[in-house]
């Protein structure tokens, strides 16, 4: 395996524990936020594999929640996250899952707000890495460590395509791509990580698209 820097070894700056089990969960709480795009009034945690047995001895259910709260891994406000979202009216609720996954750090998460809802699978890779692994139902492979644009479409023809040439033209370097349906023909999600932020002129090109339903942007 190849590590890209010290950090993927001994993991982000943090409030500890575990970079896996603490910092990895900070993260994917907070890329569930950004996804979400909004600060939910409900969440159901479920953990599963290591993430299952340990979550309480490596303050994993504090990370998750911190991240949901918009707290970055370094932020010392993590360990007191379950109170403060206490304080903020939000309703928590932790699963301990037994069923079997490809990850030993798995946690799903149901987000509400108001008619707002959301379900995220996601994992922890070690050294503070995530990736997201699945959103509302469609496969996905997403770091949170790159911009990205996830495009919710119509499975059309020529659909993937206007989009890769609108990011083209305005000289927007694709890093990652992939689309993901649930069913031919009906809708589908493109995931496009760029090498740089894609501004609200691009953005308001892509929404045009006869195709496109809606535009979640990550930032990082």
């Amino acid at each position: 395996m190849k590590y890209r820097s010290v950090f993927d070894i001994i993991g982000p700056v943090m409030v500890g524990p575990s970079s896996s089990h603490t910092a990895g969960a900070v993260r994917i709480g907070e890329v569930a936020r950004q996804i979400f795009g909004k600060e939910p009034k409900e969440a159901e945690i479920h953990f599963y594999g290591s993430f299952a047995k340990t979550y309480k001895g490596h303050a994993t259910d504090v990370a998750v929640v911190g991240g949901l709260l918009g707290f970055s891994t370094d932020d010392a406000r993590v360990k007191n996250s379950i109170a403060i979202a206490a304080e903020k009216g939000i309703k928590l609720t932790f699963f301990v899952e037994e069923a079997l996954v490809d990850y030993p750090n798995t946690v799903k998460l149901n987000l509400k707000a108001g008619d707002d809802s959301m379900e995220l699978i996601g994992v922890s890779v070690g050294g503070g890495a995530i990736q997201i692994t699945e959103l509302n139902g469609f496969a996905l492979k997403l770091t949170g460590e790159s911009p990205a644009l996830l495009i919710l479409h119509k499975d059309a023809y020529g659909t993937v395509a206007t989009v890769a040439t609108i990011l083209t033209e305005h000289r927007i370097n694709i890093g990652h791509m992939e689309v993901s349906r649930l069913e031919k023909g009906n809708m589908a999600l493109m995931v496009i990580e760029t090498d740089q932020k894609v501004n609200d002129e691009v953005l308001e090109e892509i929404s045009k698209g006869k195709n496109v339903q809606k535009i979640i942007v990550l930032n990082v």
